[in-house]
């Protein structure tokens, strides 16, 4: 079989151009996971959106393609891969126009979440195209070159970003999206082959429904809450409701259907269900701190949004570095080892950013920046070999999809919630230090008679912008200890996994998608 396999792979016509083709789709898709972060502060001014406001353009991005990204592979069975491939580059290059051409924070988000939705079927189906038309032994090869796809949006989005944004406009981190998108349409459409149609094919809508109005419903919850003051407004109460509602209903469609959208056995395999936790904190960790670093990069210590960019490029690079180092150590090194190495990186790194200031250097920044992607490195490719270990190979599919979705939903939670405690932490901090500005206090006192007397005009409006610099910088140290916690709170469930007694021939890409 695997001769016919080999052979039927080897006389693929035109097969560098499509590798081309479906390589600049994925790096276009990975380009907009970080690509927007550098540019957030100029969109919020253009669309007079509060901090905690400005975010949702990230988080409506990454809700939009987690709901998405399970049921593509019914897409392309029941429409065809070709077919649902082009109109999802189309798409996403319609959206990203629409996004470069909003005028109002509800349009941008709208039009994200559009972008989102197209996206998500963008790598699933490019990496089953190459897997398609290359064969067994060449995979290994095919799956190295798209993960090195995978990984170079991060790494060049935050400095094409910065650049587009210095030097033309923030609306420019989309329009690039179209030289790329048409480049890549023009390539599938000619060269990629359709698939056969599958008239059968079936998906459960109504757990893919209630999937989805659960994560939107959770999404709105978190992004509202800290502006309308959480369980006061009827609104975030209604939001709760639906959310909790909608979840009890997939649990118990899910454990009652016949096939429902989630497999339930796939819970019964320890190692998948603990990675699934695993995988839900790094996307809480990595994403959560990137949207961090934008603000606190420009607001506070003043960078240009290019400086920023360059600053912010390292730690992709950190990713790549130690992706390539660890996939040659898998096998001859317990992944679990492997793993907490990855997580005492990441938590290491949180900790020296808890002891960050506006002063701190740029060099500090970089390698910080490399050291936290390094630990993203070690982490990716042992925890997919290790969840996918023991799972069955026909339920891998399934697995696949969940797997992303948790690391998604770990995204935009993270981003949420971290942005609601930055907002809300300043608020109290600068009641907190407000509290020691009295008559009373002689390290005040001093202060008082170097110029900042709360009795003039000046030195009252002086004082209170170093108040709130100060509450600032805490409020962002409690945020990045909040995450170092989270990293160092999930070690001990490396002793609930497995160690598989052979490792299998797992597609670690898988963990990128």
């Amino acid at each position: 079989m695997s001769n016919v396999v080999s052979s039927a792979a080897s006389v693929v016509a035109n097969r560098g151009a499509i590798t081309a083709c479906v390589i600049l789709a994925v790096i276009m898709q990975a380009l907009d996971t970080t690509i927007a972060n550098v540019a957030l502060p100029y969109i919020q001014g253009s669309v007079s959106a509060s901090a905690d406001q400005i975010n949702w353009v990230l988080t409506s991005y990454i809700v939009a393609a987690a709901i998405m990204t399970p049921p593509s592979g019914f897409l392309a069975a029941k429409f065809g891969r070709k077919r649902v491939l082009l109109v999802a580059i189309f798409g996403f290059v319609a959206a990203s126009v629409l996004c470069g051409l909003a005028q109002s924070l509800p349009q941008i988000v709208g039009f994200r979440l559009l972008q989102g939705f197209f996206g998500a079927a963008l790598v699933p189906l490019s990496q089953g195209i190459l897997l398609d038309i290359y064969s067994v032994e060449e995979r290994g090869s095919a799956m190295a070159l798209f993960g090195v796809s995978v990984m170079v949006g991060p790494v060049l989005g935050p400095v094409i970003g910065g650049w587009l944004t210095d030097n033309i406009s923030w609306r420019w981190v989309f329009y690039i999206n179209v030289p790329i998108g048409i480049l890549a349409f023009m390539g599938i459409s000619v060269f990629v082959k359709e698939t056969k149609i599958d008239a059968q094919a079936k998906l459960d809508w109504f757990g893919f429904g209630m999937l989805s109005l659960a994560i939107a419903s959770l999404q709105l919850f978190l992004d509202r809450g800290q502006q309308l003051d959480w369980f006061s407004s009827s609104e975030i109460v209604v939001e709760a409701m639906v959310c909790a509602a909608a979840f009890y209903l997939l649990l118990v469609h899910t454990f009652t259907a016949e096939k429902s959208f989630i497999n339930p056995r796939l819970f019964l395999d320890q190692n998948f269900t603990v990675s699934m936790i695993f995988i839900f904190v790094i996307g809480v960790t990595y994403l959560a701190s990137l949207a961090l670093m934008t603000p606190y990069l420009q607001s506070l210590m003043g960078y240009p949004v290019i400086t920023a960019g360059i600053v912010m490029g390292p730690r992709g690079l950190g990713t790549m570095v130690c992706m390539f180092l660890v996939g040659r150590l898998i096998g001859k090194v317990d992944t679990r080892i492997l793993i907490f190495l990855g997580l005492a990186i990441t938590a290491w790194a949180m900790y020296a950013m808890t002891g960050w200031t506006p002063d701190v250097s740029q060099w500090t920044i970089v390698y910080v920046g490399f050291i936290q992607g390094a630990g993203l490195g070690f982490l990716f490719v042992p925890l997919t070999t290790i969840a996918f270990a023991t799972l069955p190979a026909h339920m891998r599919g399934d697995g696949t999809g969940l797997y992303n979705l948790s690391r998604n939903i770990g995204s935009s939670v993270g981003i949420a919630v971290v942005s609601a405690l930055l907002v809300e932490n300043v608020q109290r901090n600068h009641a907190d230090i407000v509290s020691y500005v009295t008559p009373f206090n002689h390290a005040f006192q001093a202060k008082a008679a170097a110029g900042l007397d709360p009795t003039t005009v000046a030195g009252a409006s002086a004082l209170d912008s170093i108040i709130t610099l100060q509450s600032t910088i805490i409020a962002y140290v409690d945020d990045f200890k909040l995450l170092m916690i989270m990293s160092l709170a999930v070690m001990p469930l490396l002793f609930v996994l497995r160690k598989p007694a052979k490792a299998p021939a797992v597609d670690h890409s898988v963990a990128m998608e």
